[in-house]
């Protein structure tokens, strides 16, 4: 587990999800001709796009849903890995955050409430594996229940990593705008003294 001294300053490292596999949390909700279908689940976005509309095609036919439900569950999957790639190559900024994570979930018969402790900087942390250990320890049979509670973790940590690039980019500006205001007090300090001279 990586930690960081009390007191460690902020560093910065590339946009990515602070666990193991840098997986992107989907979450489609799509009402077609008075049908609806709800689902969460993870995607790889390395994966080529080709893989969304085969994905929806293969739901679609799998759930014996109406042909209209392949174009809307392919454009809210894409459109959110649109929006999880736009962060790519970005800093975000890192630094000893131990934060609490919720869980308040409703998997058929089961209902999971709880609170504990995440490590965000631990790039190694894995919510799947997390998920396991949680529902064994609970002994809670229902097959639905790991992945739910490890895609309800990655949405949360996926949060946290576009805020930090967000307090990252804040960060620079603060910088550079600091570095503007002290060039431009010196530009005005040689200006008084050119003009004391003339």
């Amino acid at each position: 587990m990586k930690t960081f001294p009390a007191g460690a300053p902020k560093l910065a490292t590339k946009f990515r999800m602070p666990t193991s596999e840098n997986l992107v949390p989907i979450r489609v909700d799509v009402e077609v001709e008075g049908q609806r279908f709800k689902d969460t689940f993870t995607w790889n976005p390395t994966d080529p796009d080709s893989e969304v509309v085969v994905f929806a095609r293969r739901t679609v036919k799998d759930l014996k849903l109406p042909p209209a439900f392949i174009t809307p569950i392919a454009q809210s999957i894409q459109s959110q890995l649109t929006e999880f790639r736009s962060y790519e190559g970005q800093e975000m900024s890192t630094g000893e955050k131990v934060l609490p994570l919720k869980l308040d979930l409703r998997v058929n018969n089961t209902v999971i409430r709880d609170q504990f402790l995440w490590d965000i900087n631990n790039f190694e942390s894995d919510p799947e594996e997390f998920a396991r250990i949680f529902c064994k320890e609970l002994d809670i049979g229902d097959p639905e229940v790991g992945p739910a509670i490890a895609v309800a973790i990655r949405q949360q940590l996926y949060e946290v990593a576009t805020q930090s690039v967000t307090s990252a980019r804040e960060t620079r500006v603060g910088k550079k705008g600091r570095r503007e205001r002290g060039i431009e007090h010196v530009s005005a300090s040689k200006l008084g003294v050119l003009l004391s001279t003339w």
